[in-house]
């Protein structure tokens, strides 16, 4: 696992969205969700008109094509799997069924199956380090996106959350979205569906 320190401004910033959501119950977990996510803000794709990420590079996933070390897929998904692991909750990944991967309603199954889905239906209030899922189908198992939870707003349909491949500032790029009720995917009305809670890695997981 690789080890992300997050330092000076960037502390205060992750201080100041935690406290926006009650951030003195915020577990440690999720502190570091939040922190390791809100330190890649302004990532860019390179090259910049393509796909092109280190997140899927980090997990061997999408093309070979990009002329230097990144690897091409659309990349929400990966981003925040990458994220979840650097803050040390239970990741797997797999190109597989039951595992997180590439695919945004891979969230959603693997919520279903750890018992840590919430649709937003629900009123569940999101947490800090949740995963918000966009514009599932949960019949055809198909998402459109999804993003970092970075505080809750007043409405829980409409959290504060950090994008990655998002392309409201820029093509396919890691921002933050401001009480964000719709995936940032161009092109789509994809409300959101609901979030993910994060979970302490098993002895089990912990070793894989």
């Amino acid at each position: 696992m690789v080890l992300v320190v997050v330092t000076g401004l960037a502390a205060l910033a992750v201080g100041a969205l935690l406290a926006g959501s009650g951030g003195a119950g915020v577990s440690p977990l999720r502190t570091r969700i939040v922190a390791i996510a809100q330190g890649q803000v302004g990532y860019r794709t390179n090259p910049s008109d393509s796909y092109c990420n280190r997140f899927s590079a980090y997990w061997h996933a999408g093309t070979a094509d990009c002329g230097n070390d990144n690897r091409s897929e659309e990349w929400c998904a990966d981003f925040a799997a990458w994220v979840w692991k650097q803050a040390g909750a239970e990741v797997l990944y797999e190109l597989a069924p039951n595992f997180l991967n590439s695919d945004s309603a891979s969230f959603y199954v693997w919520g279903l199956d750890h018992g840590t889905w919430h649709p937003v239906t629900s009123r569940y209030q999101p947490q800090p380090g949740d995963v918000a899922i966009y514009g599932l189908d949960a019949t055809a198992v198909t998402a459109q996106h999804v993003a970092i939870v970075t505080s809750a707003t007043a409405h829980d349909d409409a959290p504060d959350v950090i994008n990655g491949d998002g392309d409201r500032s820029g093509f396919s790029v890691v921002e933050v979205g401001t009480s964000q009720s719709y995936g940032d995917v161009k092109g789509h009305g994809a409300p959101l569906s609901g979030y993910v809670s994060p979970s302490e890695p098993s002895s089990a997981g912990a070793a894989s």
